[in-house]
């Protein structure tokens, strides 16, 4: 696993060791960046929930966003995010959390407001649909945000097309096992 792009191109990172987190292969980030990149900008505040080894917030700060907030309650993944971020030098422009997903987005209420959001958590516990739910009525978005889910293609992702949901799929990328979901804030 690499950076792919930014400040850091090239550098590796590390992975927590055993089984408790899947790193987003390189090609599906290129992917998923590839979608991102004109949201991107030097005053980005990017999310990334469920971080494991942080590669997908790193891979924002490395192109140049203003900060990468982390959320990992895993003790070996804040270790993994914490010497990546040494590793590419980019300690200095990032906030990390220990805890679970919920409790961490209560803690930053009132501190931030994202401009992009990425989720990876584990697969099949329905925690996306809480935590969408509870960014869909806070003050951590705004009219523009963009905020991506990672689940497993046989994920029910049924309630996203109620129309009380009040966020909107704005593009789905499939690939063999998993999907990454774009959703923005519904226009009223």
């Amino acid at each position: 696993m690499r950076v792919i792009a930014g400040s850091a191109r090239r550098l590796l990172l590390k992975s927590p060791p055993g089984m408790e987190t899947r790193p987003t292969a390189d090609k599906y980030k290129e992917t998923l960046f590839n979608v991102l990149q004109p949201y991107l900008y030097a005053d980005t505040v990017f999310l990334d929930l469920f971080s494991g080894s942080g590669a997908i917030g790193i891979e924002a700060l490395s192109r140049g966003v203003k900060t990468s907030v982390f959320v990992e309650r895993s003790k070996p993944a804040l270790k993994c995010i914490e010497e990546n971020l040494e590793k590419t030098h980019l300690r200095d422009k990032a906030h990390v959390i220990a805890g679970d997903a919920l409790s961490a987005l209560y803690q930053l209420q009132g501190k931030y407001t994202f401009d992009v959001i990425f989720m990876d958590p584990p697969y099949h516990m329905d925690l996306e649909k809480e935590v969408l739910y509870h960014l869909a009525d806070s003050a951590l978005i705004h009219p523009e945000t963009v905020i991506v889910v990672e689940v497993a293609n046989d994920t029910d992702i049924s309630y996203m097309h109620d129309p009380a949901f009040r966020l909107e799929i704005m593009k789905v990328k499939e690939y063999k096992t998993n999907s990454h979901i774009f959703l923005s804030v519904k226009r009223l």
